[in-house]
């Protein structure tokens, strides 16, 4: 019961620190603004995610791995995505809402490193591709329940037992659990 407790406490004490508010800082700082587009009228940043992708040869690689195909194979094509494409593209606040992040979205610094490593990750979407989705569904409560076990049988004498404790609630009670589940359905609806 007191883990339990504790556990509680823990986890209102972390989402109540979220909404405190923060010191005020007094450092300055200049914003240099880039031109979006160049002399023709293109968008900077997704020509150069365009020129970024090119030299990278990443769609000549998902051609040679078979990626589509295997998709394809498994019931996932691309007129199967044509009902959510459409979806997006007629519902205007979506669009919107795209159109407004992407700028910002291609300025991420994570996004070269996406691209460099798309080629080394395609053998595993590919395989992920052709999992069964009742196996990703399995997946989550199989980790569920793993979250359940570790806060049950790990003590709570220490404090890096705790923190072994949130972490791996963290990650075995939420984040798996989301994105098994949130893959079960994204592959479901690709595939009808």
């Amino acid at each position: 019961m007191v883990k339990l407790g504790s556990f509680i406490c823990a986890l209102l004490a972390s989402s109540v620190s979220a909404f405190a508010p923060t010191p005020l800082s007094r450092v300055s700082v200049q914003l240099q603004a880039k031109p979006l587009v160049d002399n023709i009228g293109n968008n900077i940043a997704i020509k150069n995610l365009l020129n970024k992708v090119d030299s990278s040869g990443v769609l000549s690689k998902v051609a040679e791995s078979g990626l589509l195909s295997k998709a394809e194979a498994s019931g996932v094509s691309l007129s199967s995505l044509e009902p959510l494409l459409k979806f997006a593209g007629g519902n205007r606040e979506i669009m919107i809402l795209l159109e407004a992040a992407t700028p910002e979205l291609l300025s991420l610094p994570i996004l070269p490193k996406v691209i460099e490593f798309a080629p080394a990750a395609l053998p595993l979407l590919s395989a992920a591709v052709q999992v069964p989705t009742i196996v990703l569904q399995l997946g989550a409560i199989a980790s569920l329940a793993s979250a359940a076990a570790a806060v049950t049988f790990i003590p709570d004498d220490t404090i890096l037992e705790i923190a072994a404790q949130t972490i791996l609630v963290a990650l075995l009670g939420v984040i798996i659990p989301a994105a098994s589940a949130a893959g079960s359905v994204a592959l479901s609806k690709a595939r009808s």
